[in-house]
């Protein structure tokens, strides 16, 4: 199976830079979006073969997530079940016979860290949801989860300390998530390699310098490694400031 996820940044404007030439050559069999930034009923995209479901933020052009699914799945699970965390359309999860599928945009903690009380408890709730559904079955989650995991994941990490994406309140959080068996895709594959982002800055000509940042994941049960065949960053993929993410599994 081919998985690809990418946040658009705003799925209108994503569509106008080649949206639809990278999905229909990719053929993935689930590629999950995040920040489509829509309302429903603003975009009607047609996908022969593929089953819909999106998740609008009650906000307008804020957020959002959508997941395009060749197999139709068992059951689809909108947001984690907590209030407080289900209003910006952040979640999808869709139950298939052998896995669950999560697309997620984890909200940022913007600048000055005024949000990062709430992205810690958003982690928390997270993990607790991963676990839960870990019970019945392995999890694959996909999206953007706006932290740079380790420093060769960012191109200027000493700087960044204590912006947002690259606190060691964030970086704690992802490692929990790893040592409660979770595997970093890419990492796995590719431990050493340096100079591999998913996201940059519009400012700065950072794209031009490759002074990005990895932020962009797929991340699988343990009980799926032996699975697991490979893990591609698209960098050549442009139309949005972040670049889409695949995993290649045989589920």
């Amino acid at each position: 199976m081919k998985l690809i996820s990418w946040n658009v940044n705003g799925l209108r404007a994503a569509l106008n830079k080649g949206f639809m030439d990278f999905f229909t050559k990719q053929g993935a069999d689930i590629f999950c979006v995040q920040e489509t930034k829509l309302q429903e009923g603003q975009v009607e995209l047609s996908l022969p073969g593929y089953n819909q479901y999106w998740n609008y933020a009650e906000k307008k052009g804020y957020s959002g997530t959508a997941v395009f699914t060749r197999k139709e799945p068992l059951n689809v699970i909108y947001g984690m079940g907590k209030d407080e965390h289900d209003h910006e359309g952040r979640m999808i999860t869709l139950e298939f016979d052998d896995f669950y599928f999560i697309t997620v945009y984890t909200p940022n903690s913007q600048e000055g860290l005024k949000r990062l009380d709430y992205r810690m408890k958003w982690e928390d709730d997270f993990l607790v949801y991963l676990k839960k559904l870990e019970e019945r079955k392995p999890v694959i989650f996909a999206g953007d989860l706006n932290v740079a995991r380790l420093e060769i994941d960012i191109k200027n990490p000493g700087p960044n300390r204590r912006n947002a994406g690259f606190t060691d309140e964030e970086r704690e959080k992802i490692a929990t998530i790893i040592e409660n068996g979770f595997i970093d895709t890419f990492r796995y594959f590719y431990p050493d390699v340096q100079g591999v982002y998913s996201w940059w800055s519009y400012r700065f000509k950072a794209r031009e310098r490759n002074a990005g940042w990895r932020i962009d994941y797929f991340m699988a049960s343990s009980a799926l490694e032996n699975k697991l065949r490979d893990a591609v960053i698209h960098t050549e993929v442009t139309g949005s400031d972040h670049c889409p993410v695949e995993l290649d599994i045989d589920l």
